[in-house]
């Protein structure tokens, strides 16, 4: 392949970049907003104002597609962690059973992640990122995409163009304005509006503990997350489902002692403020079926959010997008029709949007279709949380899941079932208490 462009600079553009440099001569990455050289905020990545998670399988292919990237990171302030033994998972107001585990993680804000992978990938042989150029629409002939014009009325030709634009893709409209179907959409209403601070962070905090992953329960539909990050601080995210936390610090603080278990309203509660609080809104998770259609292009790609947008509380969607970047680099490297590309970022996205569509069906002013199946996980759900807060295995087992190493069926083998039903009926929810093990280093 000689010329690749992709559209987007975000983490999901840049790692398709990095995994297609290796088929590659040469790819252009292009983004509408000014990259800036230093890691700050930029108008076409409002989440990176908000707490992002990056699970273990995001950070092993990161590290796969970037050899070195991790250490970079590290260098830079980063840090690293037991996802088990330091970090407090909690659903349904329980804290799943903390023990040394095999899954390794990094805590880095999204603005040092994205910067260093943007560097990193600029870097690569053949490879050029270019802020201020925004795509208005894709050239062609016949079934075949040949490029893309500019809003400038440059047009820049391409054996291939992938779409990583994220969840305002304009690829259905293309689609049609050559001839070609627009693929159906999925949405799930869930109406989630979030506040984050970023926080002066204590050694003793959280009993040294650097993470706090609190996920919304039926009887409160509210989530939470704070996570340690370089500079001794900590970020933030709170919010619910239907409803806004308040704009300034104290109503924040208020908020954060009613989510469902008080974890986050302690370290909020005696923290010092660093920046601003701001908010943000996320209408519904979006999921388009490309794999579903018949007819496609040939020399044109999607990847990340623009495929499939998931609800950002649950954190996957720079790891779902890492794992497509190599589903991607795959495909092209043995030149075949765009239909096995979609059916492979499929089987990627199906488990992750289980995941989200399942756990954000439970809450009652969620809009959606609750089938049998989705009412049995989600009860199964409740008796396996139950059972993880005392049951450490289950809790590594739920891990691996969550962090896209092993698919949610795996909780369902005949052993698992048998350490549910077995620990299901015992004890209260879980209180904040330290871990005795060694704590990370800040």
């Amino acid at each position: 392949m000689r010329h690749a462009v992709v559209i987007g600079a975000s983490m999901s553009g840049l790692l398709a970049a990095a995994a297609l440099s290796r088929i590659a001569e040469r790819v252009t990455v292009l983004d509408r907003d000014e990259l800036p050289e230093e890691d700050v905020h930029r108008r076409g990545t409002a989440q990176s104002k908000h707490a992002h998670g990056l699970l273990a399988r995001g950070l092993e292919v990161m590290e796969l597609l970037l050899p070195g990237l991790t250490a970079d990171l590290t260098a830079r302030g980063a840090f690293g962690g037991d996802l088990q033994a330091d970090c407090r998972w909690i659903n349904e107001g329980r804290r799943l059973a903390p023990a040394p585990g095999d899954m390794p993680g990094l805590l880095v804000s999204r603005l040092l992640l994205e910067g260093q992978v943007r560097r990193r990938v600029a870097a690569l042989p053949g490879v050029t990122v270019i802020g201020g150029s925004q795509v208005s629409g894709l050239t062609h002939s016949g079934d075949r995409v040949t490029g893309v014009r500019l809003v400038s009325d440059e047009t820049i030709t391409a054996d291939l163009v992938v779409d990583a634009s994220g969840r305002g893709s304009r690829t259905p409209a293309w689609l049609g304005e050559i001839g070609f179907p627009a693929p159906e959409e999925e949405r799930v209403e869930i109406d989630l509006t979030y506040t984050t601070w970023v926080l002066r962070r204590r050694a003793d905090d959280l009993a040294g503990d650097p993470v706090v992953i609190m996920a919304a329960t039926r009887a409160i539909p509210r989530a939470g997350v704070a996570l340690a990050m370089e500079g001794d601080r900590w970020i933030v995210t709170v919010g619910g489902y239907g409803d806004s936390p308040p704009s300034d610090y104290e109503g924040f603080v208020s908020y954060t002692k009613t989510l469902p278990a008080p974890d986050i309203h302690e370290l909020v509660s005696s923290a010092e403020p660093v920046e601003e609080g701001r908010h943000h809104r996320t209408p519904a998770s979006v999921r388009r079926r490309y794999e579903r259609l018949s007819r496609f292009p040939r020399g044109l790609a999607v990847v990340g959010d623009a495929v499939c947008a998931f609800n950002p509380i649950y954190g996957q969607g720079m790891s779902v997008a890492a794992v497509e970047a190599l589903r991607l680099g795959e495909w092209a490297g043995r030149g075949r029709p765009a239909g096995e590309l979609f059916r492979s970022i499929a089987r990627v996205v199906d488990g992750p949007w289980d995941i989200v569509v399942s756990g954000d069906l439970r809450l009652p002013g969620v809009r959606g279709r609750r089938t049998p199946k989705i009412k049995l996980i989600n009860a199964y759900l409740e008796r396996f949380h139950r059972a993880a807060e005392h049951d450490a295995e289950l809790g590594r087992r739920f891990l691996r899941v969550a962090n896209l190493i092993d698919p949610p069926s795996a909780l369902l083998r005949p052993a698992c079932l048998f350490r549910v039903f077995r620990g299901s009926g015992r004890g209260a929810a879980v209180t904040p208490a330290a871990n005795t093990r060694e704590r990370v280093a800040s």
